[in-house]
């Protein structure tokens, strides 16, 4: 049974939409060490002053050990995280819906 994460992270979205583009390659060396650690899905949006993760892992723990990686933290500030802030992190259990799509 997979998990659902959600990760609200504030900080600086003009900063973080700019190194999408000027840091794509380190993007894509995390998504792939992220698949090696077992995600399964990730995807980001923008709101205002955040930026929201939404991931499905095969299992908390194992989210818990990557997002929990100094170099993955030290990479999230250097993108434009608040550092001050903590992350709203929340895990739910993925369940499968009649109107799932």
């Amino acid at each position: 049974m997979s998990v659902l994460i959600t990760a609200k992270i504030k900080g600086d979205t003009a900063m973080f939409r700019r190194s999408m583009s000027d840091r794509a390659g380190e993007f894509e060396k995390t998504a792939e060490r992220g698949r090696e650690a077992g995600a399964l899905h990730h995807r980001f949006g923008i709101g205002e002053g955040y930026v929201l993760v939404v991931d499905e892992w095969e299992t908390a723990e194992q989210f818990e050990k990557f997002f929990g990686d100094p170099e993955l933290q030290a990479f999230i500030g250097s993108v434009g995280a608040d550092a001050s802030t903590a992350p709203e992190i929340t895990v739910t259990e993925a369940i499968s819906s009649p109107d799932q799509f």
